[in-house]
């Protein structure tokens, strides 16, 4: 079963060192978000965490990142990607072990402002790990096996997810709030230093390497500036993908701040429910996700994102309309099947699109692009949902994410 799955009997030998660890990395990886990741803004809700805190837990990732992306980029260029990369997610990935110590905190709100400010210092070696991952795949995967391994990579981190959630939910139900979430925090860090151990041995193939654009120095101080921050980028082809991209990501996380609100305070979900319905998200992904080869070889990476994102909107327009459990669980399912088309096929939409020697530069660009769509959602989703009402908003929601996708079909 595993063999079929993985299929390193059709892989070139020389890849399979590679393609093995991206899959380990991503399935511990899965560890880490099915646990930690999953249940933090669920736990600050259970601490009595507003929208807008909860929305300042991704912005304050976003701010950092928005600053330090470009410097971050030319970092990661004046070093061994694949070095650059692992010691990068060491040092971020160590503020998860700090995540166990907040749970001992008194105060509440301590706890959520600990939370936030963590989350910002975890940010300032996120941005060179983010830039540099999809670098350092783009290196040591050849274009023809991208879409296999982001599937298998898909397939993977949906089961890894699924089971770590079922087992999160399980153990929040059986333990005292204070100590389930600190165990759910360990079990998150144990799956971040596993992950990072498998980034350490992905290798840059030789053939996939780009070679340095060469390096002119502009004898004007504004042209420096200019050249420095790379703006040329942004009179490029890849400025139309930067916006669409833009569009997507802050139509999709403009929902992250009131999902917990709505799943704790309007359908009255305890966390094994929760675990519950996420296991069928990424179950449903999980199964999906072995289809995603076969559907880009018959389409094209751009059009399955596009209805992937489409196929997105589902999600926060049924929920509006759910009281009971198991519509809960139903979303869950369909939600699952559209990320994984979507989730599976926007990194490699986007990597066709930045030409192969100019690819930090590139990808620093397109990190602010994500980032910024992240900080405004934080604080506008909040601001929608208060004024309009959780109902309303998740409608609205849902119709930005179609317009998305649609978006991505006609000019991307």
């Amino acid at each position: 079963m595993l063999n079929r799955i993985f299929r390193q009997t059709d892989v070139p030998k020389k890849f399979h060192s590679n393609f093995i660890h991206l899959y380990f990395d991503i399935a511990w990886f899965g560890v880490l978000s099915g646990s930690a990741v999953n249940f933090l803004n669920i736990y600050a809700a259970r601490l009595g965490a507003n929208a807008i805190q909860i929305g300042l837990i991704a912005a304050a990732s976003a701010v950092v990142n928005l600053f330090i992306a470009i410097p971050s980029a030319h970092w990661v260029e004046k070093r061994n990607i694949n070095r650059a990369v692992f010691w990068s997610s060491v040092v971020y990935r160590f503020g998860y072990a700090l995540w166990i110590l907040v749970p001992l905190l008194k105060s509440s709100e301590a706890q959520i402002w600990s939370l936030i400010a963590i989350t910002f210092l975890m940010a300032i070696p996120l941005t060179p790990l983010g830039v540099g991952f999809n670098a350092l795949f783009a290196e040591s995967v050849p274009v023809n096996y991208r879409a296999h391994v982001a599937g298998i990579r898909n397939v993977v981190f949906a089961f890894t997810y699924m089971a770590s959630s079922l087992v999160s939910g399980f153990i929040l139900e059986q333990t005292s709030f204070v100590l389930g979430y600190q165990i759910i925090f360990g079990i998150g860090f144990l799956g971040a230093a596993m992950s990072s151990l498998h980034l350490h041995f992905i290798k840059p193939l030789e053939a996939t390497q780009p070679t340095p654009a060469p390096q002119t120095k502009p004898k004007e101080s504004l042209r420096g500036i200019l050249a420095h921050f790379r703006v040329d980028i942004l009179q490029s082809p890849f400025r139309r993908v930067l916006l669409l991209l833009f569009g997507f990501h802050f139509a999709h996380n403009i929902t992250t701040p009131l999902y917990p609100l709505y799943n704790v305070n309007i359908l009255r979900l305890n966390d094994n429910n929760i675990g519950i319905g996420t296991a069928l998200y990424y179950f449903s992904m999980f199964l999906f996700s072995m289809q995603l080869n076969r559907v880009v070889r018959r389409s094209n990476h751009k059009s399955v994102t596009g209805w992937g994102v489409i196929g997105l909107a589902i999600y926060p327009l049924i929920l509006a309309f759910s009281t009971h459990v198991w519509e809960f669980y139903a979303i869950s399912i369909l939600g699952g099947i559209a990320w994984a088309f979507a989730g599976g096929a926007y990194a490699n939409y986007i990597l066709e699109k930045i030409p192969p020697d100019d690819r930090p530069s590139h990808l620093a660009w397109y990190n602010m692009a994500l980032n910024g769509a992240i900080l405004l959602s934080s604080f506008v989703g909040p601001l929608i949902g208060d004024a309009m009402g959780l109902f309303a908003a998740l409608i609205l929601f849902g119709v930005l994410r179609a317009l998305a996708g649609f978006s991505i079909l006609k000019w991307g």
